[in-house]
């Protein structure tokens, strides 16, 4: 502990003061010269009597008037003789007891600490580098965490974040909020970069594009926005997708892109498959196919239809009659192919035909 010199209750401090013990309580003759102390080191005092002396008090005089501040060495006592006491305060170090006198100290928690002691028990560590801050280093904190200014950077693109926006996520690394964006923002498909706010993009079934990354598998253009086919993790534009995969119409030859029909296993464009006679489309209708040309049902009535001899209507196939009887280059609807005399239905039955005419096997023999 440091100590002072005090004569008649002034205090003086010698420059080449050096620590002595708190118990050290010596009574030093005035002949003497006042240099005895000994329990640590030799604390000579001689240089705080003189100044007394130099004011003019002599020896003996109990009224010394010499005042000097920032002692550290206390003597008093009577004539001829002087006491070497201890200072009411210790200034020193609170970990290795070093004085801190003319130093450079730390205060932390109301205890005084040099500054190497103070790295080597009171001070942070940085989340960073793993390194105790020191006295002279800037130190961040973020919710229990310590870094140096110069290690508070952005973990991806380790820009400084000293007074910038930034976010703490795992393992205790920063990121600045560029980076957070790119880092939470979904995926492009096509090249793995991340989406951020802003980009054109597309959407196919939870699947994400830049919109220049869409492409067409065949031909390497972008589809951006345009129409595309799907084939498992390939997609098409149209042009590639009539070519590689579209079915050819019968009759045109070109691909069927949307649509169409199918008919005896061949595909058609709706278009393509009409009337030949008045070119209605035949989709969905009822239509007859004569020499491998299609009729609807109004034009092969008119057109193609051979005419019943009976009832000079038309034979269709449709409705009521479907079965024909063919004789002599001449047709009838199975209903109309009766006895011209008894009126007797002769389709599947025996017939004479007599002068042109249709009989039955018992009515020429009454004729």
């Amino acid at each position: 502990m440091l100590m002072h010199v005090v004569v008649n209750g002034r205090k003086f401090l010698p420059k080449s003061i050096n620590r002595c013990s708190p118990q050290a309580l010596v009574s030093l003759g005035f002949q003497q010269q006042l240099e005895l102390c000994r329990v640590s080191n030799r604390v000579k005092v001689k240089w705080g009597l003189d100044q007394c002396m130099s004011s003019g008090v002599e020896q003996g005089d109990t009224s010394l008037g010499c005042y000097l501040e920032d002692t550290a060495v206390w003597c008093k006592g009577g004539p001829g003789s002087y006491t070497v006491g201890t200072m009411s305060e210790r200034f020193d170090c609170h970990y290795c007891r070093d004085a801190l006198h003319g130093k450079k100290y730390v205060q932390k928690e109301g205890r005084h600490c040099c500054v190497k002691c103070f790295e080597k028990f009171c001070a942070n560590t940085c989340t960073e580098c793993k390194k105790p801050i020191g006295a002279d280093s800037k130190e961040l904190h973020f919710k229990n965490r310590y870094w140096h200014d110069n290690c508070f950077r952005c973990f991806k693109c380790y820009t400084s974040l000293v007074n910038e926006p930034f976010m703490l996520r795992e393992n205790n690394k920063v990121w600045c909020s560029d980076c957070t964006a790119k880092e939470d923002a979904p995926r492009c498909k096509g090249c793995f970069k991340p989406i951020i706010a802003g980009d054109q993009n597309v959407e196919y079934k939870k699947m994400v594009w830049h919109k220049d990354c869409f492409t067409c598998s065949q031909c390497k253009q972008v589809i951006g926005s345009g129409s595309f086919f799907p084939k498992g993790d390939d997609f098409y534009c149209v042009s590639c997708h009539e070519h590689k995969f579209a079915k050819t119409c019968a009759k045109c030859k070109n691909p069927i892109t949307s649509g169409g029909l199918t008919y005896q296993e061949q595909p058609w464009h709706s278009e393509c498959f009409i009337c030949s006679n008045c070119k209605k489309q035949l989709g969905g209708k009822r239509f007859t196919a004569v020499e491998d040309e299609f009729y609807c049902v109004e034009c092969y009535k008119e057109c193609v239809a051979k005419k019943c001899a009976g009832c000079k209507n038309p034979i269709t196939g449709f409705g009521r009659g479907t079965s024909v009887v063919n004789y002599e280059d001449e047709s009838w609807h199975d209903y109309c192919f009766k006895c011209t005399k008894c009126a007797r239905g002769l389709a599947n039955k025996r017939f004479v035909c007599h002068n042109g005419k249709i009989y039955c096997a018992e009515c020429p023999k009454r004729l």
